[in-house]
């Protein structure tokens, strides 16, 4: 399945085998499809923990952000999940000394940068101590990217020694 969140979270795609379509999906997100500027991690770990109806497999939990929180309780959600079962796992993106964020207009190109409200320019950073810290009380693994493919490819060989079950 496949959450997005920022000051809220989504779900965009509920849990599927049909590998396509999610590929098809993930290629396909953009920032413009959430309505809320923020940070809800521990909203997006309850969602995506909330997603799995079946508890005989094996469930995880990948999240990819800045580690940047600013709505919510990012480690309770993450206990929590580990109580039900579900590992959560953690891919910092960004700069620990930050970086601003790219702006593009409908074309794709870059436009400039995103302002606040008193016309400064925003800057992101990358709080891998947050992210560690999920990771932890996830009972996962916490992986730094350069960018999306380097993070997954750890994680998902952890994710592969978890223990398999076939299903329909």
């Amino acid at each position: 399945g496949i959450v997005i969140f920022a000051g809220n979270a989504y779900m965009q795609l509920p849990i599927t085998t049909d590998y396509s379509a999610a590929k098809m999906f993930l290629a396909n997100v953009d920032t413009k499809i959430v309505p809320t500027q923020g940070t809800a991690i521990g909203e997006a770990i309850e969602m995506c923990a909330g997603a799995f109806k079946d508890e005989t497999h094996s469930r995880a939990i990948i999240v990819i952000t800045d580690g940047e929180n600013h709505e919510d309780d990012a480690l309770g959600a993450a206990k929590d999940a580990t109580e039900k079962g579900v590992i959560v796992y953690t891919v910092g993106m960004g700069l620990p000394e930050g970086a601003p964020i790219p702006e593009y207009n409908k074309f794709n190109q870059m436009v400039g940068y995103k302002k606040d409200r008193s016309g400064s320019t925003v800057v992101t950073k990358l709080n891998e101590s947050m992210l560690q810290q999920i990771a932890s009380a996830g009972k996962g693994v916490y992986v730094r990217a350069n960018n999306t493919q380097s993070g997954l490819k750890t994680i998902l060989e952890e994710i592969n020694k978890l223990e398999k079950t076939k299903f329909e």
